[in-house]
C-alpha cells in the first residue's frame, strides 16, 4: 500500500463532524497543518468546530451541511470536499445515533429510521468513497463503528443489527480495496462520555472521547484493519462472542 501523507499534509473529510469523537479526532489533525472539510446536520455548531480547528492549527477548514438519510446529497458533498481540498487523503465517516431500543420494540418506523443513519447512509457514503479512493489507489477510509455489532444483545439489538451488518460490509469492502493500495480502518468504540451516553450510569468501562479521538487518529496513520477503543474491549467482546447460544439467550444483557 502506498503510504499515507503526514499528518500535517493530509486532506481529511470527516462525516458527522460536530459529534464529540469526531471533533476530537478533527482536533489531533487540525494541530499538526491538516486540511479538513466537514460535515453536519446543523450549520451553526459546524461554523464553531471550523473555527475552533483554524485556531488549533488546521491549514484550511471547509463545512457543508449534510443530513445523512438524504442519500441523494452525497454525491454533491464528496464532490465539493474533493474539489474544495484538492483531493482526499482520508474519509472518516462518524456520523450515527443511539436508538431506544424500547421504542424500537413497539414501532417499526423507528427501527427503520435507526437502520437508515447507522447502517444504510453509511453504506451509500462507503459506496461512493470506495470508488473515488480506488481509482485514486491511495488513501484510507475511516469508520467507527461500535462493539455493539459483535453480538446482539437484548438492551441494544436494533443498533447492534445495523452496526453488525456495517461491519460485514467493510470487511469485503476492505478485502475489495486492498489490492488498489487503500485501507479501511473499522473502529469499535465501548463506552464513551459523550451526549450521546448522557443518560446511561457510569461505569469504570467507559472512556472519554478525547482518549477515543487520539487512538483513532493513530489507528489511522499505522492503517490497522479493526481496532477496539480502549484496547480492553477486544478480550472483553471475545469472551461475549464466546458464550454459546444456548446460555447467551438467557442472560440479561
Amino acid at each position: 500500500m502506498s503510504p499515507l501523507p503526514k499528518t500535517g499534509g493530509a486532506r481529511v473529510l470527516i462525516i458527522g463532524a460536530t459529534s464529540a469523537i469526531a471533533r476530537e479526532t478533527a482536533q489531533v489533525y487540525a494541530a499538526s497543518g491538516a486540511r479538513l472539510f466537514l460535515t453536519g446536520r446543523n450549520g451553526g455548531r459546524l461554523a464553531s468546530v471550523r473555527d475552533d480547528l483554524l485556531v488549533r492549527g488546521a491549514a484550511q477548514v471547509e463545512t457543508a451541511e449534510l443530513e445523512v438519510t438524504q442519500i441523494a446529497s452525497h454525491r454533491s458533498v464528496v464532490d465539493a470536499a474533493v474539489g474544495s481540498l484538492g483531493g482526499l487523503d482520508i474519509a472518516l465517516i462518524a456520523h450515527g445515533t443511539l436508538p431506544d431500543q424500547t421504542r424500537c420494540q413497539e414501532e417499526v418506523s423507528a427501527t427503520l429510521d435507526a437502520i437508515q443513519i447507522n447502517f444504510t447512509a453509511t453504506v451509500a457514503l462507503l459506496t461512493l468513497l470506495a470508488n473515488y479512493f480506488e481509482a485514486q489507489r491511495r488513501g484510507c477510509i475511516a469508520v467507527i463503528g461500535s462493539v455493539a455489532g459483535d453480538r446482539g444483545r437484548q438492551s441494544n439489538y436494533v443498533y447492534g443489527a445495523a452496526k453488525g451488518g456495517l461491519d460485514r460490509f467493510l470487511q469485503g469492502l476492505r478485502n475489495r480495496l486492498y489490492r488498489s493500495g487503500v485501507a479501511v480502518v473499522t473502529i469499535k468504540p465501548g463506552l464513551v462520555e459523550t451526549p450521546m451516553t448522557s443518560g446511561m450510569p457510569k461505569t469504570p468501562l467507559f472512556a472519554s472521547a478525547r482518549r477515543v479521538g487520539r487512538s483513532i487518529e493513530r489507528a489511522i496513520e499505522n492503517r490497522r484493519n479493526v481496532v477496539y477503543i480502549p484496547w480492553y474491549w477486544r478480550p472483553v467482546m471475545a469472551v461475549i462472542r464466546w458464550v454459546p447460544e444456548s446460555i447467551f439467550k438467557r442472560l440479561q444483557l
